[in-house]
């Protein structure tokens, strides 16, 4: 009997939550919109790196290393034709650089991954930034609200509490979004450096690969990869 006493939770319905959103004052509406936009952009940016963390293939990629150190340029091609891995993407555009050199043709494609792992993150700080400043706005309007009240010729003390209420909800409001959108900001930026990290090795192993093998016999210069 005393072990369910100790473990209830007060029960959070609809109707809780829309009675807090609206003692918070006007300003939980714009508050609530970030809060919205930030659990998108959260829950996106989390589904695309579980994706992107399935198609990572590290046998493949040293099937493929292999076949560069030993020249087999087409094999090698062949390998990476059908992978989903962005490494092994990278390294496919470079293998097919027809109308650039090898190091350009990879610094694209590496930009063009990073750039696809990098999405939203822009977004996510602006919200880290905004939430705060939004719950420090409802902060003022909320303790103007119940200085304006104290000011009255029929002192409310309702409305006195109530502004002060309003300034604490949407205080919490503000570093609630804060706090929930920080933690995986950080953990997207050093994902993000991790494969960063693995672009630039696999494009320096690529290039020393391709360059440091000698040539097969009775084919020019600058025409093995294309």
């Amino acid at each position: 009997m005393m072990l369910s006493n100790i473990m209830t939770f007060p029960v959070i319905t609809a109707n809780t939550v829309i009675d807090f959103i609206h003692r918070g004052g006007p300003i939980m509406i714009p508050v609530m919109i970030t809060a919205l936009l930030a659990v998108v952009v959260v829950a996106e940016r989390v589904a695309w790196w579980i994706g992107l963390q399935r198609r990572r293939d590290p046998a493949l990629l040293e099937s493929i290393f292999a076949a560069l150190e030993e020249r087999r340029i087409d094999e090698a091609k062949t390998l990476a034709a059908t992978s989903l891995d962005p490494v092994i993407s990278m390294i496919h555009h470079g293998l097919h650089h027809h109308h650039s050199s090898l190091q350009g043709a990879l610094q694209v494609s590496a930009g063009l991954e990073l750039q696809k792992a990098g999405r939203f993150l822009t977004a996510m700080d602006t919200i880290v930034t905004l939430g705060p400043l939004l719950g420090l706005l409802g902060t003022v309007t909320g303790i103007m609200g119940a200085f304006g009240s104290i000011g009255a010729t029929e002192l409310a003390v309702e409305k006195v509490t109530g502004g002060i209420g309003e300034a604490l909800i949407a205080t919490a409001a503000g570093l609630g979004i804060a706090i929930f959108t920080l933690i995986p900001l950080n953990f997207f930026h050093a994902r993000l450096a991790k494969l960063q990290f693995d672009l630039e090795a696999a494009a320096t192993n690529v290039e020393v690969l391709t360059s440091s093998q000698p040539a097969v016999p009775g084919a020019a210069a600058g025409t093995i990869l294309s």
